[in-house]
């Protein structure tokens, strides 16, 4: 697949999920050539996802929660524990602490099913992740909100 074909994939995919009423996706759009979907979450406001496509991979970058000024050990524990049960996405940090979602998905075996199943990766890392991580790492601040 070429890069090309692979944006076009994920520009048709994400205008199906925005409108697909049992979608969580309400958004899409592009940024700075990137092409990036907005969901609801059940533990958070909003999760805005965006696309990087590449010559052989297509990237996957989400915002997870800035750099916690409390705890720090245990939210990036946290983060370790959950990359152990999670596929296939991952939890990285940034230069700056803070800690985002990440995908890669080879060109070669990119489709629209793969494609929908690093989305819902994603979606469920956050879900999950959120909200302990806030509790964890922001106690007695005041918590981000989405």
């Amino acid at each position: 697949m070429t890069r090309q074909e692979a944006r076009r994939l994920i520009v048709t995919a994400a205008r199906k999920w925005v409108e697909d009423p049992d979608s969580a996706v309400v958004w899409t759009g592009e940024h700075e050539g990137r092409p990036g979907i907005r969901m609801t979450q059940e533990n958070r406001d909003f999760t805005t996802l965006w696309f990087e496509v590449g010559d052989r991979t297509v990237g996957l970058e989400a915002y997870l929660v800035p750099a916690p000024p409390h705890n720090q050990a245990e939210v990036y524990r946290q983060a370790l524990v959950r990359n152990g049960r999670s596929w296939p996405v991952w939890i990285a940090a940034g230069r700056d602490g803070d800690l985002y979602v990440l995908g890669r998905l080879p060109l070669e075996s990119l489709d629209e099913e793969a494609l929908d199943r690093a989305v819902g990766g994603v979606y469920e890392l956050v879900d999950i992740a959120f909200r302990p991580m806030i509790r964890a790492g922001f106690a007695g601040s005041s918590s981000p909100g989405g």
